[in-house]
């Protein structure tokens, strides 16, 4: 790896990523998400993706242009609800859907970014997420095809009482894809407000992390205590600019 992580174009970052790869994807609905990065694998072609991402975006933004373009075979995610592609793919048995609660999600790519194999969680203990039976896959009829399994569970001694925890195993990709407001050439990285969300921890779990930014700045030019992502987790950097197009979900308005 050298220190000066930069490439020219997000295809030039996105290059080796083939089908078949798995990839962790920063993001909050379409907030903060690395959409040039996500562009330009559309347009490199490569498919049978498996995504990790809190969802799947919208149904022409963000990981919405690929499910659209059949590019994802499946998809690990907490939120499902503002893509009626994706809606369509899942019930009609096209996509696999590994769906996991949100804080799980999240502790699973950190932990696959420690280096934690698994980890024990009271979350879903007594629900499907625990005693398996949510659907993954479905036939093209409507019914189950593929089924989450059961997962193991241990009680433990917690705050005084004997408590049940379920075990989780950590998730790691092959790629990480990210949007940070600002970074420098070292990979060292600084994410806007609620845009942090995810991101470093998708960063973490990915074995070659790519990141887009909106400015790049001279290796040490930013103030140590203001990164949120240190550059040890990323691999290639892409400047993008300032007026790259953001997008609202929903825009609420009330009058003046």
């Amino acid at each position: 790896m050298t220190i000066d992580k930069r490439v020219a174009t997000p295809a030039e970052a996105v290059a080796d990523i083939a089908s078949g790869s798995s990839i962790a994807v920063g993001g909050f609905g379409i907030s903060g998400i690395p959409q040039l990065l996500i562009e330009a694998l559309l347009e490199k072609g490569s498919d049978n993706l498996s995504v990790v991402s809190n969802n799947c975006g919208v149904d022409d933004f963000g990981l919405g242009i690929l499910l659209a373009a059949k590019r994802i075979r499946k998809m690990t995610s907490s939120y499902v609800g503002e893509n009626k592609e994706f809606e369509r793919q899942f019930l009609g048995g096209e996509l696999e859907l590994e769906l996991t609660p949100q804080g799980t999600l999240a502790d699973k790519l950190r932990a696959g970014g420690s280096g934690i194999a698994a980890f024990y969680t009271q979350t879903g203990v007594g629900t499907q997420v625990a005693e398996g039976g949510l659907p993954r896959i479905y036939n093209a009829d409507g019914t189950v095809k593929v089924a989450s399994p059961k997962k193991h569970t241990e009680f433990f001694d917690f705050h005084g009482e004997k408590k049940e925890f379920v075990l989780e195993e950590a998730i790691t990709t092959d790629f990480a894809l990210l949007h940070a407001l600002k970074g420098d050439t070292h990979g060292n990285l600084i994410f806007h407000k609620s845009a942090r969300n995810f991101s470093p921890l998708a960063a973490m779990a990915g074995r070659v992390t790519i990141a887009q930014v909106e400015e790049l700045v001279p290796a040490g030019e930013l103030d140590p205590d203001s990164i949120h992502l240190p550059g040890i987790f990323v691999h290639r950097i892409v400047e993008v600019g300032k007026d790259i197009e953001k997008r609202i979900e929903r825009r609420t308005v009330r009058e003046a």
